[in-house]
């Protein structure tokens, strides 16, 4: 008796499935390798930037305070984005910054106005290979708030400065200026002194600390969404109740010599790291966030 052999066709119909079966599972092999490969460059040139002995060697050992390739890397910066850095005081990260965006990225300060900055410029000034590519614009009261071209970065990142606008009475604005910067899918960080979220929230943060809740209704309102919280930047010994606010801390040590042990045994404050994402259907979620959000 015949045994009826396969038609054609079916062979060939199964010799085609399996080929293509295993080029989708080589082109997803493919697209995996090099996208550890990118993640391994950018982290290589991150801790390149970080490491760079010409760094000063003060800000260097505030390293161990602030967790910058952590910090950055919980944020997903790369070096081929359009970065806006918000009042960036003295430069610390500036001068991270600065050298890892410069061959492939763009960085934005937005600075504070008047002679606020005049020390953060002239530092720009002495080193125009490093810093030579920022470009300097403003953010604050009474009209400087367009800190980038509107809807072109890719991130923004402010360091310890919320409490700054919302004693300035600005905070609402500040946000609003970062999210208009901001392109669709684009990404806020937010680094702040984290207050204690059992005592109520001082609106003018007389202390330097923000409540985390406060600071993320703050951006909720402007029309962002959290995305994620890192403890990175926490610090456990920082009981957030000194004569002088959080500058009794490092590096500020605003109270001398009284207790100064104390303070630099502390460390640096207790801080959130807050990742929010501006939404892709911006001015629909942006309406509802700000008759959504209570602010108290």
């Amino acid at each position: 008796m015949k045994t009826a052999s396969s038609p054609p066709v079916s062979r060939f119909a199964a010799v085609l499935a399996a080929s293509c079966a295993f080029a989708i599972a080589f082109a997803l092999h493919t697209v995996a390798a090099r996208a550890e490969t990118g993640k391994a460059a950018n982290e290589a040139a991150l801790g390149a930037a970080i490491d760079d002995p010409a760094r000063p060697a003060a800000e260097r050992a505030r390293d161990r305070y602030r967790h910058p390739l952590q910090t950055l890397q919980f944020f997903g910066i790369k070096p081929d984005m359009t970065v806006v850095e918000i009042w960036p005081g003295g430069g610390w990260y500036t001068a991270i910054l600065a050298p890892y965006l410069r061959e492939h990225g763009k960085l934005y300060a937005a600075v504070a106005p008047g002679p606020r900055s005049e020390a953060y410029r002239r530092r720009l000034a002495t080193d125009p290979k490093l810093y030579g590519a920022v470009t300097i614009t403003e953010l604050g009261p009474p009209d400087h708030w367009a800190i980038a071209p509107p809807h072109r970065a890719d991130m923004v990142l402010t360091f310890r400065n919320v409490h700054n606008w919302m004693r300035g009475g600005f905070a609402d604005k500040a946000f609003e200026a970062m999210y208009e910067a901001l392109r669709p899918g684009g990404i806020l960080g937010v680094v702040e002194h984290r207050g204690n979220p059992k005592l109520p929230q001082d609106p003018k943060a007389a202390s330097g600390y923000g409540r985390e809740d406060y600071v993320i209704k703050l951006a909720e309102k402007a029309g962002f969404h959290l995305v994620a919280k890192s403890e990175v930047n926490a610090n456990p010994r920082d009981t957030k109740d000194y004569p002088k606010g959080v500058w009794s801390l490092p590096p500020t040590l605003r109270m001398g010599k009284v207790d100064r042990d104390k303070y630099l045994a502390i460390g640096e404050s207790d801080r959130m790291t807050l990742k929010f994402v501006k939404p892709i259907h911006m001015a629909q979620d942006r309406a509802k966030a700000r008759s959504a959000v209570d602010l108290k």
